[in-house]
């Protein structure tokens, strides 16, 4: 990296979901200011994010927030040098958001704007940290984990800006089946957290919940099944009619659940953890050039999973960056790194103007991110 991209600013904005972000990164390392306003309080009666009342929040919340970044990082608009906004995939209504906030801003500043996948943006969260903190830069090529509530996927990363998808779930994402899972059990919203700390609590059952292998070599994922297992252990096995009429003719008691809640995050936890080093010991295999572990997105958070892969990469002898706390959920500062490492690998040229919000995900391919 040159001294003048090392110096250079760059303001992220993230708007996919039900976070309002946006950070300022300097040199596509070192955090200058980190802001996510949540939007929890507003969705937690439904369970779920509301579209609608997500975009709404986002409108109202966007330049505050922007503001608040440029105020924490001491900078004023004019020393920005770049804005990066995450224009896909999310939630439409909620990225157009983001986009229009970040075409304007650089517009009137006469700066280059850049749209980055915030899936990949993951892979560089745990590449950055605040300013004099900041981790040694990743070697490459390295294997890349993004584990979140919408995607659970693995890449080949040939360099910040070029990855290659190798395996992704067939169904769930380990973050939703967290989150169904917690819904089962009546825990608060969001879920994955709380079903974290209530295993911690809990005993894992031996021999456990299956685990969905797929296939020998497959490096997919799948997590329905683990979700199923822990409903009918927590609320017993549904019976048809006609085993009902069998089992009281014979005057057999009804069957109970099997596990208390406890128990059941904590089973659950222990086989969502470990289908998930599963995989990736199979990509480490296959893989063996890969020698670093890029991991991110909000089930990075969790604590067994966490512990699991420092223990898988130290029994491998390979780094692996989990993302400081701050980084794991949606976040811009992500956004703001992965911005600046496209643009200088553009020679600072951004996207043209066109540039818009996309909800599906296009970072499943060899391809660069945020091409013109």
């Amino acid at each position: 990296m040159s001294a003048v991209d090392a110096s250079r600013l760059v303001l992220g904005i993230e708007t996919s979901c039900d976070e309002t972000a946006a950070a300022v990164v300097r040199g596509g390392r070192a955090v200058l200011s980190n802001i996510i306003a949540s939007q929890h309080d507003l969705h937690e009666e439904y369970r779920g994010v509301v579209p609608e009342i997500a975009s709404r929040a986002h409108a109202e919340r966007v330049l505050p927030v922007v503001r608040r970044a440029l105020a924490d990082a001491g900078i004023a608009q004019r020393d920005l040098h770049a804005v990066a906004v995450g224009n896909r995939p999310g939630l439409i209504g909620s990225l157009l958001v983001g986009v229009g906030a970040a075409k304007g801003l650089a517009w009137a500043l006469g700066v280059p704007v850049v749209g980055v996948d915030h899936v990949q943006a993951h892979l560089v969260a745990g590449s950055i940290g605040p300013a004099g903190d900041e981790p040694e830069p990743a070697r490459w090529p390295a294997l890349g984990l993004v584990v979140s509530g919408g995607h659970t996927s693995m890449y080949v990363c040939d360099s910040p800006t070029r990855a290659e998808r190798i395996g992704a779930t067939i169904d769930d994402a380990v973050g939703e089946a967290y989150d169904k899972v917690a819904t089962i059990l009546g825990l608060p919203f969001p879920g994955g957290p709380a079903l974290d700390r209530l295993a911690r609590t809990g005993r894992a059952h031996r021999p456990g919940f299956p685990l969905a292998r797929i296939a020998p070599d497959s490096l997919d994922f799948s997590f329905s099944g683990l979700k199923t297992a822990a409903l009918y252990a927590f609320r017993g096995v549904p019976e048809s009619p006609q085993a009902r009429a069998r089992r009281e003719a014979r005057g057999e008691p009804e069957h109970g659940p099997m596990m208390i809640a406890a128990d059941v995050a904590a089973t659950f936890q222990e086989a969502a953890a470990s289908a998930v080093v599963l995989k990736v010991e199979r990509a480490l295999d296959r893989h063996p050039a890969c020698r670093v572990l890029l991991v991110g997105g909000g089930v990075s958070a969790n604590s067994l999973l966490r512990e699991r892969l420092l223990v898988l990469g130290a029994a491998r002898g390979v780094d692996v960056r989990l993302p400081r706390m701050e980084y794991c959920l949606d976040n811009a500062a992500m956004v703001a790194a992965l911005g600046h490492e496209v643009l200088a690998a553009r020679g600072w040229r951004g996207d043209a103007w066109s540039m818009t919000a996309s909800p599906s995900i296009a970072f499943h391919g060899s391809a660069q991110a945020g091409a013109a």
